[in-house]
């Protein structure tokens, strides 16, 4: 007697999409975040590289977001394959032309931009974290994170990847955002105007402040700076800060590293402190 296996909820293609909806609800927060931080380096590399010490201060934290992100990743691939699999094998002969009313551009980009991001994730955490390389274009640094990010993006190829991954991830948000919606039951008429809002939202701006960073530095709003040529105190008296205040600010400039990698000597303590240039 032949035995029918029951299908469970993961079997079924709303189990997939319930799936894919949560996990990227989390993969939505983390990209957020994620941009929020990075946009720290407009604040200086004392600031935006003590950002980064603090995440590696908290390993226990680090490592539980980068464990919930790995099976969030792990498990929205697996239902976005298994969903296009169901797809293709519920239909053996493909249409021999289609015509789309009122499918989106984001919508059709679904399919390929996955897998494209897929690949520029991938890429990411190889350039700037596991196990970080300078492309060929500068010394890796693991502490001076402002460094690396300045020196990649002060080459034009480096930008382009970064800037047609973000046109991914944003038209990948957009759509991704009115499907989450959609799947979690917010189908009402009460919730069109926030089906509308919301996606282009988290798409645009999300895109938009990553893109923001890639270009700022590009174009040389965000560089390398030399502690001495910038922090050389003014020559009249009535703008100089006093002893005490140059002597506490001496010692903030001497944790920031340059984009050279080298840190700033006795020499330049000296001279920060006593005003020289």
């Amino acid at each position: 007697m032949a035995t029918v296996k029951t299908l469970s909820l993961l079997d079924s293609t709303i189990g997939k999409k319930a799936v894919m909806a949560l996990t990227g609800l989390v993969l939505y927060g983390f990209v957020i975040v994620h941009m929020a931080g990075n946009l720290q380096i407009f604040l200086g590399p004392v600031a935006f590289n003590g950002y980064a010490a603090t995440l590696k201060a908290t390993p226990l934290l680090l490592w539980g977001a980068r464990s919930v992100l790995l099976v969030s990743a792990a498990l929205h691939v697996w239902a976005a394959v298994s969903l296009l699999g169901s797809t293709s094998a519920a239909r053996s002969v493909d249409y021999k032309l289609r015509r789309y009313n009122r499918t989106s551009q984001a919508a059709l980009s679904m399919k390929y931009g996955g897998f494209a991001l897929l690949a520029f994730i991938l890429f990411h955490i190889a350039h700037f974290t596991a196990p970080g390389t300078g492309l060929g274009i500068y010394k890796h640094s693991h502490t001076d994170v402002y460094a690396n990010v300045v020196s990649s993006f002060s080459v034009w190829w480096v930008v382009a990847i970064y800037l047609v991954a973000q046109v991914f991830l944003g038209l990948h948000l957009f759509h991704g955002s009115w499907s989450l919606i959609q799947t979690l039951g917010f189908s009402h008429p009460r919730y069109d105007r926030m089906k509308q809002i919301l996606p282009q939202g988290i798409g645009i701006g999300v895109a938009a402040g990553n893109i923001l960073i890639a270009l700022s530095v590009f174009a040389g709003i965000v560089r390398c700076r030399s502690s001495l040529r910038l922090h050389a105190w003014p020559s009249h008296p009535f703008l100089r800060p006093s002893p005490r205040r140059r002597h506490r600010f001496a010692a903030r400039v001497t944790r920031a590293v340059s984009c050279r990698g080298a840190r700033a000597g006795p020499s330049s303590r000296a001279g920060l402190a006593t005003g020289s240039r």
